[in-house]
């Protein structure tokens, strides 16, 4: 198969770009490197089955020219990150609904599978835990710009429901549980990499609202081996939502003491109120709970890594990483 990866420079992107080179796929990665690493793909640059394009989704030549190469796209370019969504409103609807316009158009052109990247942020302020594909979605106020990432991934389901349902084009939809891992970066406000790199150095561990809000941490390995069973299932998944996470939920509080754990750390744990982490009037989903009953039954997956083993890929991964950026300063 020869699959093209919007933002495969990108945590999730590089670890599916690694997997689908594994196992013998021709892979094209397109991504114009805002939140994306070249770091993350650049031991790829010599395989034989591999390419990369630098470039924005809304250059239509150079989208149009990989799709029509491509039998399958996964579609994982977005603007992510709540810290991100907070201070750029208007690069997140933009980034997420046009370059989603623009995927399905070439992948429309071309008669390419498609899989969509959504989030489990569409379930808002949803009560009914745990959360299932067809469960009422309920998002905050639109004066909150919080929202405007779930709003804007929603938008991308619709759009690409929409082209299953009138085009026949075979599309999928990923809706992503906190999916964390090795090469994730903390620079958007993602809690592992960012407690774990606070532990290491023993700065204060900033635990944001009062730490009692709980996740499900599904492992980037888990997330890719969900990915890549969809991208092989289309006439079973076709025109479908599924839930990709874990089963096991802890609250920040739970996850800032296991860290602290995990690396031997004397660092403290500091609460820092919502309104001085992101903005004043700031929401935040008190629990996200996946049912993942659906993808269970229709692909046989199910999320294998526990957070111990979690933290300890991360915290591995995080130490080599300062290992090294000292030994370069040396």
């Amino acid at each position: 198969m020869h699959v093209l990866i919007t933002g495969g420079a990108g945590f999730i992107g590089s670890h599916l770009v690694r997997s689908l080179l594994e196992r013998g796929d021709r892979v094209s990665v397109l991504d114009n490197l805002t939140t994306g690493s070249y770091d993350n793909i650049a031991t790829f640059a010599q395989h034989p089955l591999y390419s990369f394009a630098i470039d924005d989704l809304a250059n239509d030549l150079v989208l149009d020219r990989l799709a029509s190469q491509a039998d399958a796209i996964v579609h994982l370019a977005a603007a992510v990150g709540v810290q991100l969504v907070v201070e750029r409103p208007t690069e997140t609807i933009e980034t997420n609904v046009l370059g989603t316009h623009s995927v399905l158009a070439a992948a429309r052109r071309y008669r390419c599978r498609t899989l969509i990247a959504s989030t489990s942020e569409v379930y808002g302020k949803g009560v009914k835990v745990p959360f299932s594909e067809d469960d009422d979605l309920l998002l905050g106020s639109s004066s909150r710009s919080r929202w405007s990432y779930a709003a804007s991934k929603l938008l991308d389901e619709f759009l690409g429901l929409a082209a299953h349902r009138e085009l026949g084009l075979a599309v999928t939809i990923i809706r992503f549980f906190n999916t964390v891992g090795p090469g994730q970066t903390g620079r958007y406000g993602m809690v592992v990499p960012r407690f774990v790199r606070a532990a290491l150095t023993g700065a204060p561990i900033q635990v944001y609202g009062d730490g009692e809000q709980s996740r499900c941490f599904c492992h980037v390995y888990d997330s890719v081996r969900a990915v890549v069973k969809l991208l092989d299932a289309p006439d079973k998944t076709s025109g479908e939502i599924y839930n990709v996470g874990s089963h096991h939920e802890v609250t920040i509080n739970q996850l800032a003491q296991k860290v602290i754990e995990r690396t031997g750390s004397a660092s403290q744990i500091e609460y820092i109120p919502y309104s001085e982490a992101y903005a004043p009037g700031f929401e935040d989903m008190r629990r996200r709970v996946p049912d993942t009953t659906k993808i269970r039954a229709t692909i046989d997956w199910r999320a294998k890594y526990e957070l111990p083993q979690i933290l300890d890929d991360v915290i591995e991964y995080e130490r080599s990483r300062q290992q090294a950026g000292a030994s370069s300063s040396q």
